[in-house]
């Protein structure tokens, strides 16, 4: 899920979330889609030769692509911006949810839902990871007034679990609330990972 936004969009000011159907989880499940709709997410609006620069793909590539998305609004162009020459894009605003269980009764479904996941998973990871190593390889080493890499185990009841994904959630969605739109120096995009899951009661080994 990229939840920028209130699940059932009760907060004014906040679009409601968008639990994406079989079709537009079936055009979403290409490895470059996913880079481009999740670049749009963190870095905003981009034509398709800037996409091409950041993704090492051809512009030609991207902009069919582009317009993949764009047939299941996953993106929407921004007519008010750019020449017929250079179309610029952008993902709406509001949260996204991978999951649908009308989706997960077919297999084509299912492998949709499973490869669109595992590849923003694997995305956010290589990012991490980037991070780390890079932040590692300088002379400051990492930066922890500006970032947070963090594992906590706990033992709680479902009902704890629950509120526990409430109360963070909402906090994310504050800060969104506060600073989504704000301009002005000194700006860059944070990725904010919110990872809350059981355990196996048996351990990792399986």
């Amino acid at each position: 899920m990229i939840p920028d936004d209130a699940p059932d969009g009760s907060v004014t000011g906040r679009a409601e979330e968008r639990r994406l159907d079989a079709g537009a989880l079936r055009a979403l499940a290409h490895p470059l889609r996913i880079e481009i709709f999740d670049i749009l997410n963190q870095y905003g609006p981009q034509t398709a030769s800037s996409l091409a620069a950041m993704t090492g793909e051809s512009s030609g590539a991207t902009s069919y692509h582009l317009r993949a998305l764009a047939k299941h609004d996953l993106i929407r162009e921004l007519s008010d911006r750019g020449t017929g020459r250079e179309r610029w894009w952008e993902r709406p605003r509001g949260g996204i949810s991978f999951t649908n269980p009308e989706a997960m009764k077919t297999p084509a479904g299912k492998a949709a839902t499973q490869l669109v996941m595992s590849e923003f998973l694997t995305r956010r990871h290589q990012q991490l990871m980037r991070y780390v190593t890079e932040s590692l390889a300088s002379p400051d080493g990492l930066d922890e007034a500006n970032a947070m890499v963090a594992t906590s185990t706990l033992r709680l009841t479902p009902a704890q679990t629950e509120a526990l994904i409430t109360e963070m959630h909402e906090l994310v969605l504050r800060y969104g609330d506060l600073y989504r739109d704000q301009t002005g120096e000194d700006l860059q995009p944070i990725s904010i990972r919110t990872d809350v899951f059981p355990l196996p009661e048996d351990g990792l080994s399986s």
